[in-house]
């Protein structure tokens, strides 16, 4: 009677596995003791360059996204597509918020791996 329990539980902790990942990044960050590394800084610079620049194309794909609903839902009448497009802009506009929220956060990490002074 106890396993159906115990298998229960399992499987609500592996569950909360996933939500858990982003925890040591936090923890990463909490370490200033250690001296900046000019190496780590250049290449995180450079991956600074390229989130933005998936934040460009992304926010060109949304201009897009937008001018093709109006083409399928007013020009074309094609109903039956509308809710599809919506749904591709809707998850754009998510990743959209979310690059924008991390390249926040990484320029925040950057400016912590510059030298003092």
């Amino acid at each position: 009677v106890a396993q159906p329990g115990k298998k229960a539980q399992l499987a609500k902790k592996e569950q909360t596995v996933p939500e858990e990942r982003p925890v040591p990044k936090t923890a990463e960050a909490a370490r200033p003791a250690q001296p900046p590394d000019p190496t780590q800084l250049e290449k995180s610079l450079a991956v600074l360059s390229k989130l933005k620049e998936l934040e460009f194309h992304s926010r060109g794909n949304i201009e897009k996204l937008a001018e093709l609903s109006l083409t399928i839902e007013e020009e074309l009448k094609q109903r039956t597509f509308a809710e599809a497009i919506g749904a591709v802009y809707s998850a754009q506009d998510a990743f959209q918020s979310k690059i924008l929220k991390l390249i926040e956060d990484y320029e925040a990490e950057c400016d912590r791996l510059k030298p003092a002074g």
